[in-house]
């Protein structure tokens, strides 16, 4: 990933999950026009890192089924009141695909750039509240691990 755009990508982030934790509907919007931009693949590719290691933080001992289906429930049930356009199947749709679930097969259409950039955030906020750590912290987490994994990709 070039330099950049990574950094686009955390500094929208960071923002949008502020905005989530103020329930800020205007800033969350502002951030996610940021980020919906920005190449999907590596939005995707960010966020899906960020939270599939707060999954793994907040479950050390594993996942179960009921432990994904409770973080979409109270991520729903938390933001619902605020963000009227909440799409709870785009709250699946992340968290299947941090996990490594691939719906496409199944026929599932992809989420959209902008749809991505408004829940991925929400998820981050969720499972922060429960593992105590910080987005930044995350983030650079995440681009770390993203750097190992393509350095070790190449010839």
């Amino acid at each position: 990933m070039t330099t950049p755009v990574p950094r686009a990508i955390s500094q929208a982030t960071l923002r949008a999950v502020a905005a989530v934790r103020e329930q800020d509907r205007a800033a969350l919007d502002e951030a996610a026009g940021e980020l919906a931009p920005l190449p999907a693949e590596q939005v995707g590719l960010v966020l899906g890192t960020v939270l599939r290691l707060l999954l793994e933080q907040a479950h050390p001992d594993g996942l179960a089924g009921e432990d994904v289906q409770a973080v979409l429930v109270r991520c729903a049930r938390s933001n619902a009141g605020w963000l009227a356009e909440l799409d709870v199947e785009v709250l699946a749709l992340l968290l299947t695909g941090a996990l490594g679930v691939h719906q496409l097969a199944d026929g599932v259409p992809a989420a959209e750039p902008a749809a991505v950039a408004r829940h991925a955030p929400l998820l981050v906020a969720d499972l922060l509240a429960v593992t105590g750590g910080t987005a930044g912290d995350l983030l650079a987490a995440a681009l770390s691990e993203i750097a190992v994994a393509e350095t070790m990709e190449l010839p």
